[in-house]
C-alpha cells in the first residue's frame, strides 16, 4: 500500500490516531512496542460529511460507534505501526465509500402463475386431509 492510498484528504485533519499495545503474536515486541493503531473519527461533529452520509455511516459502524458519535477503528493485524495505520485508514475508507453509495432499491415482484397454482393446490390438499379427519354421521 502506498502512503497516498487514503483518498479522503478533507477528512484527514479530523482523524485522531493513538498507538496502543497490541495483543497476539509478536513475541517480546508485543510488550515493548505500541504497534496497534486506534483510529478515532468524530462523525457527528464532522463538517466534511453531509447528514445523509453521516446517518448511513453511523448505521454501518455498529458497535464501533461510541455514544458520543465517535467512530473507533482498531487495527492490529500487522507487526508495524505504519502497516496498521494504513490498515485502519483503509477500513475507514471502506466504511465511508459504503456509506456514500446509496442502497439499491428493492423492486417488488409478483408471484408467478405457477407458484400461485402450486400454493392453491397445497391449500386444497390440506383442506381435504382435514376434511377426512371429521366424523362421518350415520343417518340410519
Amino acid at each position: 500500500m502506498q502512503e497516498k492510498d487514503f483518498n479522503f484528504p478533507f477528512i484527514e485533519p479530523e482523524i485522531v490516531l493513538n498507538f496502543i499495545h497490541a495483543s497476539g503474536p509478536g513475541g517480546q515486541n508485543v510488550n515493548k512496542l505500541a504497534t496497534a493503531v486506534q483510529l478515532r473519527f468524530n462523525v457527528k461533529s464532522s463538517h466534511s460529511i453531509n447528514n445523509h452520509i453521516k446517518e448511513r455511516l453511523i448505521k454501518l459502524a455498529g458497535k464501533r460507534m461510541t455514544l458520543d458519535g465517535v467512530l473507533v477503528i482498531v487495527a492490529k493485524r500487522y507487526r508495524t505501526q505504519e502497516q496498521n495505520r494504513l490498515d485502519a485508514e483503509q477500513k475507514l475508507k471502506f466504511l465511508i465509500v459504503k456509506a456514500i453509495t446509496p442502497p439499491k432499491r428493492r423492486k417488488p415482484t409478483k408471484p408467478t402463475l405457477a407458484s400461485q397454482t402450486r400454493r392453491l393446490e397445497t391449500k386444497k390438499h390440506r383442506g381435504l386431509t382435514k376434511q377426512l379427519r371429521t366424523e362421518i354421521k350415520n343417518n340410519g
